[in-house]
């Protein structure tokens, strides 16, 4: 398949950009390598360490940037690009908006213009909100209602949910929206929470963990969610509007994730904590049935072997 991937510098984007070209497939990415969150530089090694993939260098909000990449005959677009991240939504909520939305408005209807049928989104477990129910955590369904998003991050993330099912109804796109799960692993970005948590253990510096180590995330391997990801691309139809969550299926705490660093890192952490942060959420737990169902998808790389994986990546850098 022809396959264009939207944010194909970035984090995942780079690492599923990959995964495609060793399934066989030929891609086409688009990226603005912009410096929201850290630095183009960085982008840019990550799209020159892509073999066999062609670059569009282009905007998100422009439409010529986009009627460019859209005019590569692609068999399928994957939407992955957006401004990420909860916190850094509170501070600037407006341009999440312009990118997270209006950009993925202006894809989809080129998308029409152009006659491509099929499109992966990729959506956010932040669209859950944040739920919290008595006794043990309970898997979060693609069916649950996703009304009361904690940040401007979350909301954009539902509203580009939103204009896929739209278009999907309106001019018979096949869009499937993939809810990823706390992504992690080689390439992530700075302000992550495993990235200052490994660098600062390694230092010696302290890190700084918000609340009482109680919450609970759904962390998942890079590696498996570009497989999901590609999985997604090679069986949908056009036709039909589907949302699947992408998740490790394994709930980890705060603190349970602080002591995997240790472990992997061979040093304590020296921890300070604070407050909860606006726009964090108590729980994160994904139910993959569907996607097992759909395009057998699983997840391989539990939280130990990830975070290990992760140090000796980090290390090598």
């Amino acid at each position: 398949m022809k396959i264009g991937i939207t944010g194909v510098a970035g984090f995942i984007g780079s690492h599923t950009a990959q995964c495609m070209v060793e399934r066989g497939h030929d891609v086409v990415g688009l990226d603005s390598f912009d410096n929201f969150l850290y630095p183009a530089e960085i982008k840019r090694a990550n799209a020159a360490a892509l073999e066999g993939v062609a670059i569009v260098e282009g905007d998100l909000t422009r439409r010529d940037d986009l009627a460019a990449f859209l005019d590569r005959e692609l068999d399928v677009v994957c939407h992955l690009a957006a401004l990420a991240g909860v916190r850094p939504s509170l501070r600037d909520p407006a341009r999440y908006m312009q990118t997270n939305i209006a950009g993925t408005q202006l894809l989809l209807s080129l998308c029409v213009e152009r006659d491509v049928r099929r499109v992966v989104f990729a959506s956010s477990s932040s669209v859950y909100g944040a739920r919290q129910s008595e006794g043990e955590p309970q898997p979060f369904r693609e069916t649950d209602r996703c009304d009361q998003p904690a940040s401007p991050y979350a909301a954009s993330k539902r509203a580009g949910e939103l204009l896929c099912s739209t278009f999907s109804d309106l001019y018979g796109l096949g869009i499937a929206a993939l809810r990823y799960f706390t992504v992690y692993g080689p390439r992530q970005r700075q302000d992550m929470a495993i990235y200052k948590f490994t660098r600062a253990i390694a230092d010696g510096a302290p890190i700084t963990l918000f609340g009482d180590g109680k919450s609970l995330r759904d962390y998942t391997y890079v590696d498996d969610i570009a497989l999901g990801t590609t999985l997604a691309c090679e069986t949908i139809k056009p036709g039909g509007f589907e949302i699947y969550n992408l998740g490790g299926t394994v709930t980890t705490s705060l603190d349970e994730l602080v002591a995997a660093v240790e472990r992997a890192v061979g040093k304590k952490a020296v921890i300070e904590r604070q407050a909860d942060q606006p726009g964090d959420v108590p729980v994160t737990f994904a139910d993959i049935s569907k996607a097992r169902t759909a395009f057998g998808w699983e997840p391989a790389i539990g939280i130990d072997e990830g975070i290990a994986r992760y140090w000796a990546w980090l290390k090598s850098q």
